[in-house]
């Protein structure tokens, strides 16, 4: 009897990610398409710990999450160019001890939002992390305006929460939250945006999709907003990630 091919491991490097989507979807991919391989959720406590984790397994390919998109990069031999653009990687390819990074987030991002915006589209980016550089790289892709808006302003493209007035609201009809504000279990709070000057005139997307209508959602479409969580753009991104294991290079 011939020996099977060995089980490939797969997973998640992130930090409290018991939440996250990965896992089951792509055990459940891996089930019903008879793939020999396990994906698993890697917790870590510091990015130093990453070297470690992948002497110890056989890995065949990573997704990265919050908050390890960015510090990820010093850790890899080579970061595809898109990626390096965006400053984040959220996908490595394991291919002959060389570790290769790259963003699909911003795959996921296009794919779910292109045929709702428009070129008078202007965007407010909620955070300024991993997740918030791949959807400015898209907005940029989509020739859309946009400001970050962060605790703490560290440039001109930013400004602070309490800064949104009713005019910037007005003058932006996309509100993307990149934050992590609202994802379960901390399901009762909720980005420190004046809600109640969002109206009907509005698209505004969290890119949380645990709960699948965060309270930002749920406020939002009370106002009449049209919302839209990050369920389609986590799918999206990973199937991108799937064709980029799978990849001959």
């Amino acid at each position: 009897m011939k020996d099977q091919k060995q089980n490939k491991i797969y997973g998640l490097i992130g930090k409290n990610i018991n939440y996250s989507f990965s896992k089951k979807f792509f055990n459940n991919k891996f089930e019903n398409e008879k793939i020999n391989a396990t994906y698993k959720n890697f917790d870590i406590k510091k990015i130093e710990e990453f070297k470690t984790l992948v002497n110890k397994y056989n890995i065949s390919g990573l997704n990265i999450t919050i908050p390890y998109k960015e510090s990820i990069i010093n850790q890899l031999d080579y970061v595809d160019p898109v990626a390096k653009e965006i400053g984040a990687v959220n996908t490595i390819k394991f291919h002959n001890n060389i570790l290769s990074g790259y963003n699909t987030d911003y795959l996921g991002f296009y794919t779910s939002i292109k045929n709702i915006v428009n070129s008078n589209t202007k965007a407010l980016i909620l955070g300024s992390g991993g997740a918030s550089k791949a959807i400015a790289y898209t907005l940029k892709i989509l020739k859309i305006k946009y400001v970050f808006v962060s605790r703490s302003k560290k440039n001109k493209d930013q400004i602070n929460y309490n800064e949104i007035s009713k005019e910037i609201i007005n003058k932006h009809n996309l509100i993307i939250n990149c934050t992590p504000v609202g994802t379960y279990p901390d399901i009762d709070q909720i980005p420190k945006i004046p809600i109640g000057l969002i109206s009907n005139k509005h698209i505004v997307y969290d890119l949380i999709y645990n709960p699948s209508k965060s309270l930002l959602l749920k406020r939002c479409e009370e106002n009449g907003a049209t919302i839209i969580n990050g369920y389609q753009m986590l799918e999206n991104q990973a199937m991108e990630s799937w064709k980029i294991w799978n990849s001959k290079h």
